[in-house]
Formats: C-alpha cells, structure tokens, sequence
C-alpha cells in the first residue's frame, strides 16, 4: 500500500513508539472482544462439520480473522487473564495469532476446526463468567 493512500491515512493511526504495548487498562474490553469474536465464529460455522468448513473459504477466512482478534484481546489482557479467567491455555491462544499471521500455510483445517468445536466454547463461557464477575465488582455488588 503506498504511504500516500487516503485510505491508509485514515484507517490507520501512526504509532511507533519503539515499546512493547502493555497489557490492556480496559479488561471489560478485552474480554468483550473475545466473546464477540467467540460468537460471531459460533454463528459462521452453524450447522457446518469439517467437509463443509473447509469448502466454504469465507467462512473459513472469517475464523481465522476472529481467532486472530481472540489472541490478540488475550495478548492485551496480558497476565491478568490468567487471574481473571483461570484454566485457559492463555499462551497457546496468544501464540494461535502468531502462526496464523506467520506460519498460515502450515495451518491443519482439521486443528482449526478442533479449535472452533471443542475449545472455543468453554473459553467463551469462562470469559462471560469474569466479565459478569468484573463488571458486579465495578459496581459494587
């Protein structure tokens, strides 16, 4: 994309600060961003098995940009998602981000759709559980 693209300049902002972002100041949010993304992979993929998740491209492309917004809220939360949500596998869905960024023709539909069925949905629950948890503490229930 060339630097002088409108497009790019009003899309994205320009930042590069040369530090490493910190975790997250907005938890709420950053859980929000997973069970959003968790929900809407949940409606892409309804009433799908494996054969039809890897015929349908879109679907397919929509999963992996949603897993990729999962990881990413995750990397923000930083530690404070192992305390707010324990028992999830917080590194592996950080680094899920990374290999589809980087290492995404090595990606096994098979292992993405595994990802999709068995472990998305009880992220998803755990993550509404501390949010809910989050947001009584905030107002002080």
């Amino acid at each position: 994309m060339s630097s002088k693209s409108r497009c790019a300049r009003k899309t994205f902002k320009q930042r590069s600060t040369g530090i490493a972002p910190l975790p997250s100041d907005k938890p709420a949010r950053r859980l929000a961003d997973i069970i959003e993304n968790a929900q809407a992979i949940q409606r892409y993929v309804a009433g799908m098995d494996l054969t039809g998740f890897k015929g349908d491209q879109k679907t397919y492309d929509a999963v992996e940009r949603c897993l990729e917004r999962i990881s990413e809220a995750a990397a923000k939360l930083g530690d404070l998602a192992s305390s707010l949500v324990p028992g999830q596998p917080w590194q592996e869905i950080r680094a899920l981000g990374n290999r589809l960024r980087h290492e995404y023709d090595a990606i096994r539909e098979d292992r993405l759709w595994d990802i999709v069925q068995i472990d998305l949905p009880p992220l998803c629950v755990a993550c509404e559980d501390a949010l809910r948890r989050l947001r009584e503490g905030q107002t002080g229930r």
